[in-house]
């Protein structure tokens, strides 16, 4: 009898298109939460007249969310099903997004902390459930080019949330610099703040309604039940199972490393673009297209605020090349095996960074905006090989690579304090700082290696 062929998308015969198109949806708003408040950890400091150490709070509330929710959201889902997990999760990103105006009223940073983690509380929720859904969704031989696919679609969320918080954030904060904030008085350091912070909330509360539609949407599409079999939590045995798989533990490490590398990455090229722009004082070809195109002023001399977006729009480049990097990874996945494409997709990253970290030119800011497409599939494929053949394991297996995503939160204020130094060894600080995201790459490429050599 002729084997029947089963297709990317079909499992069990039924076609899981229109699901797979729903749930991929949430890939892209994750995407943007995560890449709207990059930028804001430049955008609190000056608003609040902070340090990059204080300012940088936002990543560790944010990627806190994840850490703390992980495995609550794991029990919840194989208690319940992976469409109530992403719920919940909407439930709850929709509910951080809101408090943004309540934090706004009150005037202090430390409410906008618990709105963003409680946000990320929703997101850890989402990708809980989402990322191993998604891997049901087909043929078990391809669950990892699948996942690849649906990944493809969260640096578009990414894009969109760069640019929202370049265009409609940073390019109409009040262009007073750093400096001279810190000369005004109370009286004009708190309407200032005011105004700015109602600038800051208006994205994340139009995105909060976005996000009820969302869950609207969710509430009323009949899922498929895949991979909800089993509704019993056995926490312990399945813990114990995950902890001697030696694929799943070491993935669990090279994630941390990867989303702290990337979180540094595309946060603190704000303050690497800021710091050589203001030193170069003048504008390429290239910076005058981008000014051009965001309505900024390139005719005079470089200013604080002008560099800050000018960063972001090179963020922005960055984030593009990932998103196409993404879909070209997933491409090569069909003729390179995964682990040999993590090995070399780290080794590249590695020697890009040893470039932004010597050149203290231009040269080096291309660098570190080229990383973005060499890390375009890690996070996916790092995912998808260490839940390979977990079955109903992959439910707790899930929460232990988001609980992994801990990376984004303790890495940044460790490379913060260091760009906080001003200048290390002769070299401008910022570019000393990035010896972190160097060591996270080589402990990725490192475990792409050893997956091939188990493999060999």
């Amino acid at each position: 009898m002729e084997k029947k062929k089963t297709g990317l998308l079909t499992s069990n015969g039924v076609s899981m298109l229109v699901p797979f198109i729903l749930v991929t949806s949430c890939f892209a708003l994750w995407g943007f939460a995560n890449d709207i408040t990059n930028p804001m950890v430049k955008a609190f400091s000056k608003i609040f007249r902070m340090s990059v150490t204080e300012g940088s709070m936002v990543q560790v509330a944010f990627y806190g969310g994840y850490f703390c929710m992980a495995f609550p959201a794991a029990m919840f889902i194989r208690k319940y099903s992976y469409k109530a997990g992403i719920m919940l999760g909407l439930g709850l990103y929709a509910l951080g997004a809101l408090l943004f105006f309540p934090a706004k009223m009150i005037g202090m940073f430390p409410p906008f902390l618990l709105a963003y983690f409680i946000l990320t509380c929703g997101l850890s929720f989402l990708e809980t459930s989402c990322n191993p859904y998604i891997l049901t969704m087909g043929p078990e031989d391809n669950a990892t080019r699948r996942l690849n696919m649906a990944q493809a679609f969260n640096p578009v969320g990414s894009l969109c949330g760069m640019f929202v918080a370049m265009t409609f954030i940073q390019n109409r904060l009040n262009p007073l610099s750093t400096a001279e904030r810190a000369t005004l008085s109370d009286e004009e350091f708190a309407a200032l703040r005011d105004s700015d912070l109602s600038i800051l909330i208006g994205p994340y509360l139009a995105i909060g309604l976005i996000i009820v539609c969302m869950l609207i949407v969710f509430a009323c599409v009949k899922m498929p039940k895949n991979g909800d079999q089993s509704h019993d939590i056995n926490f312990g045995p399945t813990m114990r199972r995950l902890w001697h798989t030696h694929h799943y533990r070491e993935g669990v490490l090279a994630q941390f490393c990867y989303v702290g590398a990337q979180i540094m990455c595309w946060t603190f090229i704000i303050q690497y673009g800021t710091r050589l722009l203001m030193a170069e004082g003048d504008y390429t070809a290239l910076e005058h297209t981008i000014g051009g195109l965001l309505g900024i002023d390139t005719s005079g001399a470089m200013t604080e605020k002008n560099a800050e977006v000018l960063s972001q729009g090179y963020n922005i480049i960055a984030m593009g090349s990932h998103c196409i990097g993404r879909f070209v990874g997933t491409y090569l996945l069909k003729y390179i095996k995964p682990g040999n494409l993590l090995r070399i997709l780290g080794t590249l990253s590695a020697i890009l960074i040893i470039g932004a970290i010597a050149n203290t030119g231009r040269a080096g800011l291309y660098c570190l905006v080229a990383t973005s497409f060499t890390m375009c599939v890690m996070f996916p494929t790092i995912y998808g090989i260490a839940l390979d053949k977990m079955g109903e394991d992959a439910k707790f297996g899930a929460a232990g690579l988001i609980m992994a995503i801990l990376g984004g939160s303790v890495l940044p204020p460790v490379q913060a304090s260091i760009i906080d130094k001003g200048e290390l060894f002769g070299m401008p600080a910022v570019n000393i700082s990035f010896i972190l995201p160097f060591i996270c790459f080589c402990v990725v490429a490192t475990y792409g290696y050893r997956v091939v050599k188990r493999a060999a």
